[in-house]
């Protein structure tokens, strides 16, 4: 499980004020809370070489409100693959 000072500690100190910053709201119902999520992939055991399944939680920040993950909280891997479906 990830701690949710994970994001505030690797973010570099700066000198900013909340004034100084924009809200950013969920492209899809304009909803400006987010919640931590998990986006879980797999791996065949075949292509780990384990035998068994293996699972990756990449973090990400979903709407509060409708639950959908903007892009720009994707990384960048699962950017061109959400783009194709």
């Amino acid at each position: 499980m990830h701690n949710k000072n994970q994001y505030v500690m690797e973010q570099p100190r700066l000198n900013l004020t909340i004034d100084q910053t924009l809200p950013v709201e969920c492209e899809k119902c304009n909803h400006t809370f987010f919640e931590e999520a998990l986006h879980i992939r797999k791996a065949s055991g075949l292509l780990t070489g384990t035998g068994q399944t293996t699972y990756m939680p990449i973090p990400v920040f979903a709407c509060k409100a409708c639950g959908h993950v903007n892009t720009e909280f994707l990384p960048k891997e699962l950017k061109s693959i959400s783009s194709d479906n």
